[in-house]
């Protein structure tokens, strides 16, 4: 049994501090691993990356994380990324990593994605290049998802974006949006190259459960949609999943077994 806290969407900033430490103090307690799935700042400056950093300081678990296009707004991404990963966090951009957790492996593969929409509502690179430059981008994003998964060799496998793969997550928010909110392309991805779990943010006010097409369960793990400071989910030795208060349940009982 792997334990996964996950959380995105925190648009941490200066007047953040103080917040979520006193939940993820105690985050061991509970979880294995942190997944953090981007939008990480809320504006994605060097200060509020600072900030977030001396936050997660308190984690005591290996700390995996894509960014979001919030911490990207700044042109400081790299900057962001350096201060995350100075405080143990490993952050993925069209790669791959391997914990090994107890007597098991878990493999987490990662980009943050970009939108482009769903069958039947969806773009294309055609016409002007500024539309097949965004289509490209997306295409691009999930042939690395894809290759970063296959890679792996790992008893579980869990894909990390920031968009959306499905749009069963996108249930809630407005039809209008929901191809700056995701995009197909990733569910192929996950599809093709297989995965236990896919766990993405981006849509606030969406549904945390969804499938992809192949039956990859998929969870947006926003934290205004969650409003909590991590979700938790749980992979058994069949790679099933359980969350949320069953997850806890099922770990207790595991560990206590």
């Amino acid at each position: 049994m792997i334990r996964i806290a996950a959380v995105g969407d925190l648009h941490f900033a200066e007047d953040s501090v103080g917040q979520l430490a006193p939940y993820w103090a105690r985050l061991a307690e509970h979880a294995d691993v942190f997944l953090l799935v981007g939008d990480l700042t809320n504006f994605g400056t060097p200060a509020q990356a600072r900030a977030l950093a001396d936050e997660l300081r308190v984690v005591k678990v290996p700390m995996v994380a894509v960014l979001g296009n919030h911490d990207f707004h700044s042109d400081a991404q790299d900057e962001v990324r350096q201060t995350l990963e100075s405080v143990g966090v490993t952050v993925l951009e069209g790669a791959a990593i391997t914990l090994h957790i107890g007597t098991r492996t878990l493999g987490i593969a990662g980009v943050k994605g970009f939108g482009g929409g769903f069958p039947g509502a969806c773009g294309h690179a055609f016409g002007e290049p500024e539309m097949k430059e965004f289509m490209r981008l997306t295409e691009r994003s999930a042939s690395q998802l894809e290759r970063a998964l296959g890679l792996l060799d790992a008893d579980y496998r869990v894909a990390l974006t920031h968009y959306a793969p499905v749009k069963d997550t996108l249930a809630g928010e407005r039809l209008e949006i929901y191809p700056f909110l995701g995009a197909f392309q990733l569910a192929e991805a996950i599809d093709r190259a297989g995965a236990h779990l896919a766990l993405h943010g981006h849509a606030h006010h969406g549904a945390e459960r969804g499938v992809t097409p192949r039956g990859v369960p998929v969870r947006n793990v926003a934290m205004p949609l969650l409003r909590r400071p991590y979700g938790l989910y749980c992979l058994d030795a069949s790679g099933h999943h359980a969350m949320d208060s069953e997850a806890r349940e099922t770990c207790a009982a595991t560990e206590g077994g």
